[in-house]
């Protein structure tokens, strides 16, 4: 049974480590008067808890350098910095999301670099310079399927040793999957959470095959 961690305050939740705020935490409502996230960064997604809940029993070496793709809030950016001590870069489209991170990170004590960037513009040495490359709920239009082929390819070229990335199970993941998978060795498996509520859906790891 998972360890009962009682919050400190309304409009937090506690998950896997870390302390993620709420829609009408004061923190959130001051932050969304001066700041308006788009590209669907107004909120933590579920596939980051199942994101999460896999590097739990697949953890990271502790001091891994980490890319979040599509950070938003920084939930999985925040996780592994705190869980691993991970050296975490989190990367996202919208550059309205990084209060909301900043916040996210200072609540739990760890520091995280951001980086305002398309992923068809991620050049091989940004991607290259980290060992991990993690991202969840970033494959939702069919626009996203062949960049994010592309950024796979770039980054394995660069020595990047593995990328995971979580999803509810839409099929434009799929689709990215199986595109990876003639090109790169993966494992794909259904995957659940169990905080703060259970979640299903599905986790990718791909695999640097050089590695």
């Amino acid at each position: 049974m998972p360890r009962l961690q009682r919050v400190p305050e309304p409009h937090v939740q506690y998950a896997y480590g870390v302390y993620l705020l709420g829609h009408k935490h004061p923190l959130i409502k001051a932050l969304k008067s001066r700041h308006q996230p788009s590209v669907h960064g107004h909120r933590s997604w579920d596939a980051a808890y199942l994101l999460m809940d896999y590097l739990v029993h697949n953890p990271l070496s502790s001091g891994a350098s980490v890319m979040e793709l599509g950070c938003g809030w920084g939930a999985v950016s925040t996780f592994c910095a705190k869980k691993f001590a991970a050296s975490v870069t989190g990367v996202d489209l919208d550059a309205q999301v990084f209060p909301y991170l900043d916040v996210l990170a200072e609540i739990n004590d760890v520091q995280i670099d951001t980086q305002c960037a398309d992923f068809k513009k991620l050049k091989a040495s940004d991607l290259g310079a980290h060992q991990v490359i993690v991202g969840s709920d970033i494959c939702f239009w069919d626009s996203l399927v062949g960049p994010l082929v592309k950024l796979v390819s770039r980054a394995m070229k660069a020595n990047t040793q593995k990328i995971i990335i979580a999803d509810p199970g839409r099929p434009t993941f799929y689709e990215f999957c199986d595109q990876v998978a003639q090109h790169y060795p993966l494992q794909l498996q259904e995957w659940y959470s169990v905080e703060p509520d259970k979640f299903t859906g599905e986790v990718v790891e791909i695999r640097n095959s050089k590695k």
